[in-house]
């Protein structure tokens, strides 16, 4: 039985604020239509997300077309690079992907290793599979999460990878019981 997952990397959201409550743009806010309108093909059944008010507002007309609520889970959040809910600007991001992505162990002080997030998500994703078994689930989350998540079904999903996504971005995951059989990209830009 195929049971497919949509990944569904937030849209554009404010450069300063609060990890946690940053919204999103303009452009954000049309992308997530266009979203809305690129997953209405699917026949999706589920939507979930991250509880990061970007991820949840990117997929949330997504739950109101099928009439459904979004259910938020908390381990879904983006991976923890600083101590606190204060956003890391992009020139210190770089350096520390790439060392966390040569050494999966790597965090900095109060942040979160790749190793760590990707435990906490995988479990996450599992109980999703098997809950969900034969179902269509989007997923609204983020770049880092959401690429260690599906590297831990295929290693090619690795830092070249997430440097390579967009924001927005869609990919479907095609599992067979917990086998992933396929990825295929839905955004086009």
């Amino acid at each position: 039985m195929k049971t497919f997952i949509y990944m569904v990397r937030h849209g554009d959201s404010p450069k300063d604020g609060n990890e946690r409550t940053r919204e999103l743009t303009e452009k954000g806010r049309i992308d997530a239509q266009r979203i809305t309108d690129i997953l209405q093909k699917e026949e999706i059944d589920i939507v979930i997300s991250s509880p990061y008010s970007r991820s949840i507002l990117t997929v949330q007309k997504v739950a109101e077309q099928i009439e459904k609520e979004v259910n938020v889970f908390e381990d879904l959040k983006e991976q923890t690079f600083i101590a606190g809910d204060k956003r890391i600007s992009d020139k210190e991001l770089y350096p520390l992907l790439e060392k966390s992505f040569s050494d999966p162990t790597y965090a900095l002080a109060g942040g979160e290793s790749n190793a760590d997030c990707q435990k906490r998500a995988i479990k996450v994703l599992k109980e999703l599979l098997n809950t969900y078994q034969g179902k269509k689930v989007v997923i609204g989350t983020h770049g880092a999460v959401m690429t260690l998540m599906m590297s831990f079904f295929d290693s090619k999903y690795d830092l070249n990878f997430l440097l390579h996504t967009t924001k927005p971005d869609i990919y479907r995951m095609e599992f067979d019981g917990q086998g992933l059989v396929d990825v295929k990209r839905l955004w086009k830009t």
